[in-house]
């Protein structure tokens, strides 16, 4: 009986064995049947694909360097023995621009299509389909290559443009530090919240022109700022709950809020009216588009009259003083709870438009876009000094230029990185920031 059951078990044994080996086969097999034959690809477990293929008349060009731009963040590929490349993306129903790198072409041999100026960069429209195309004709030709300096003014003037928006969302976050001493990681859903009403507005059942949208969103986020303020903040500050446990308050609102948002929106990324706007040659090399432009005039005139109401108006010279001690506002005869208020409101206002812009300089609109530059507005904040302002602008200003510049010589996917350790490497020789010190003045 026993040798029987030895047997059994050992013909089972061979019969799983086998069975397994079988299941590999047919999986390795169905892999190679849908891998498209010999392409270069970069996977990265996303589901959909932008590919293409780079010859010259008929002939495969090996080793051609190309970079995909779009929601995931960058990706680069380089073309197979067989001109054919693949990236694998997160996302469909969106844009990816894609662009070929001329100087890893042969001498002599340039991306050539009379009908565009920039032929070596092409946007790609993924479908419902999650899979687009994109072939580049190649001839010879004449390469037009941007100089380094010219390369550095764009970045200069992009991360002048990114600054000033982590800008508005950066002197919220120190507005409420200052004033009550959380670090309120909710800050960044503020961010999103603005963008987020804006594309209601514009794009819902009775769409709003989106000169309408902007500022009715602001509105919708101060009022936002305030709800929060009236139904969780003021309650736990009377409560006399401590600092520790209201940032743990604020890290759970903000994942709360995060998921609400997708819930709603979904995981895609949606596009403002006008993101598309093509760019406006103006000096050397530098083109804006008119969005730009527009953002960068808003975000100085809206930080100028910022300013100029925090110093000179009797309520933002109490903002300062309860920043300075609160204890002793209070005891002068200020509301320091009504000021609290309004920092709030402004914040939060401040936030949203931050957000709007934000949404245009990615461009497009994601459930966690907020959460996407939350370390970077502490960043600027704490460059800055703590509780102060106009610290927190200065910060963000550094922040904006460094992160854009840092990508000429470091991957796009790190720069984001490189603003960090250059805030390190700053706090090592002034910890209490650029503008921070015993008497804030902002």
């Amino acid at each position: 009986m026993e040798t029987s059951r030895s047997a059994l078990r050992a013909r089972l044994s061979r019969a799983s064995g086998a069975l397994m080996l079988a299941v590999a086969a047919a999986l390795a097999l169905f892999s190679f049947v849908i891998a498209p034959a010999g392409a270069a690809t970069t996977d990265d477990g996303d589901p959909y694909r932008v590919s293409g293929n780079v010859q010259l008349d008929g002939n495969p060009l090996e080793g051609v360097e190309l970079t995909v731009d779009g929601p995931g963040g960058s990706q680069e590929v380089a073309t197979d023995a067989n001109g054919q490349w693949v990236v694998m993306v997160p996302e469909k129903n969106t844009t990816y621009t894609v662009t070929l790198n001329e100087d890893t072409l042969p001498e002599g041999i340039a991306v050539v299509d009379e009908t565009d100026d920039t032929p070596n960069v092409k946007e790609a429209e993924m479908g419902p389909g999650g899979r687009v195309t994109v072939n580049f004709f190649i001839g010879e030709g004449e390469r037009h290559v941007t100089s380094f300096v010219d390369q550095l003014v764009q970045r200069l003037v992009n991360g002048v443009n990114f600054g000033l928006m982590l800008a508005l969302a950066a002197v919220g976050l120190s507005l409420v530090y200052g004033t009550t001493g959380i670090s309120n990681f909710a800050h960044s859903e503020l961010v999103t919240f603005g963008a987020v009403v804006t594309s209601a507005l514009a794009s819902g059942l009775l769409p709003v022109p989106i000169w309408l949208a902007i500022p009715a969103a602001i509105i919708i986020s101060a009022a936002f700022g305030l709800a929060l303020d009236v139904i969780l903040w003021r309650p736990l500050r009377r409560k006399g709950v401590g600092v520790v446990q209201l940032m743990i308050v604020s890290i759970g609102l903000s994942l709360a809020l995060r998921y609400i948002y997708q819930f709603f929106i979904g995981g895609g990324t949606t596009q403002l009216p006008f993101a598309d706007a093509p760019k406006i040659p103006l000096f050397g090399a530098v083109s804006l588009s008119v969005i730009d432009m527009v953002s960068i005039g808003i975000s100085i005139v809206v930080i100028v009259g910022f300013a100029l109401w925090l110093t000179y108006s009797r309520l933002g010279k109490a903002t300062r003083a309860i920043s300075d001690n609160p204890s002793l506002a209070a005891a002068s005869g200020i509301d320091v709870d009504f000021v609290v208020r309004i920092v709030w409101v402004v914040g939060a206002g401040l936030a949203g438009l931050a957000g709007i812009l934000y949404a245009y300089y990615r461009p497009g609109i994601k459930w966690d876009m907020g959460a996407q530059i939350l370390l970077l507005i502490f960043a600027a904040v704490t460059l800055g000094g703590l509780g102060t302002a106009f610290g927190a602008l200065v910060g963000a200003l550094i922040i904006g230029v460094i992160v854009e510049v840092s990508s000429l010589w470091i991957p796009a996917d790190l720069r984001f990185a490189g603003a960090l350790v250059v805030l390190i490497l700053i706090l090592l020789f002034r910890p209490q920031g650029i503008l921070g010190r015993r008497e804030r003045i902002g």
